[in-house]
């Protein structure tokens, strides 16, 4: 997923790659990168978490407007444009955001019609910093004010088996409980049974998943599994039944 990022930030001065021991060839492509000339700096750092690692990426950067993402996303071509031609002075913004199109395995990418959120990824180095305290769903503390930048799409290319989807959402969810467990949120029949639900009918019909489909619902009912499970690990934390490392 990796050539295909760094194909969509081609021009950009400055890539700053942060590695926590690939061994899936990732090392051996960015090489080949860095042979034809990108300008990219890799570091390795054991990880440490998500909102950690992507601080200490942003503190090796020597410009002060950055772009952060991940590995298994990219720009759109007119996305890269509206980016270039920004008036990114000493005034104005701290911010640029835009919206991400996920793909569906079955589907593609969601059309304009399903209703996506809007990510601030585009800032000034100066006036931000990710919240160190976050152990999954790490998001961007911002000092001013966003503007958002309606051209183009940042496209998230989740092609994942669903056998990869629940682990991922099973790591996920033990991170997230913990994280509402330490923040004094506590949960209980109620919860368990019905926000499971609703972020189902939310993604669903209210973001409007239902028109890609069958792989529309499959990622609604995804979402549901993950929130269940989120609650679930909530209420053996709070019974006293800690959750194993690995689960």
């Amino acid at each position: 997923m990796l050539g295909p990022c760094l194909d969509s930030i081609a021009g950009f001065g400055e890539i700053v790659i942060v590695d926590s021991g690939s061994v899936d060839g990732t090392l051996d492509l960015i090489a080949q990168y860095r042979s034809r000339g990108w300008p990219i700096r890799l570091l390795h750092r054991d990880w440490t978490g998500f909102a950690a690692q992507k601080q200490f990426a942003l503190d090796q950067c020597a410009h002060e407007w950055c772009l952060s993402l991940d590995c298994d996303e990219r720009l759109t071509a007119d996305l890269r444009q509206a980016i270039s031609h920004l008036p990114l002075g000493q005034t104005g913004p701290v911010a640029y955001s835009f919206a991400r199109l996920d793909w569906l395995p079955g589907y593609g990418y969601v059309p304009r019609l399903v209703h996506t959120h809007r990510h601030a990824r585009l800032f000034r180095r100066s006036r931000a910093g990710y919240d160190l305290s976050a152990l999954l769903h790490e998001g961007l503390v911002l000092d001013g004010d966003v503007v958002p930048i309606p051209v183009g799409r940042l496209l998230h290319f989740r092609n994942l088996s669903v056998g990869s989807e629940l682990d991922k959402a099973n790591g996920y969810a033990t991170l997230k409980a913990r994280q509402k467990f330490a923040a004094g949120e506590r949960t209980g029949p109620v919860r368990i049974v019905t926000r499971p639900l609703w972020r189902f009918v939310k993604s669903y019909l209210l973001q409007r998943y239902f028109v890609c489909g069958i792989p529309g619902f499959i990622y609604a009912a995804l979402l549901g599994i993950y929130v269940f499970l989120t609650e679930a690990k909530l209420y053996r934390l709070q019974a006293g039944a800690d959750i194993p490392e690995e689960a």
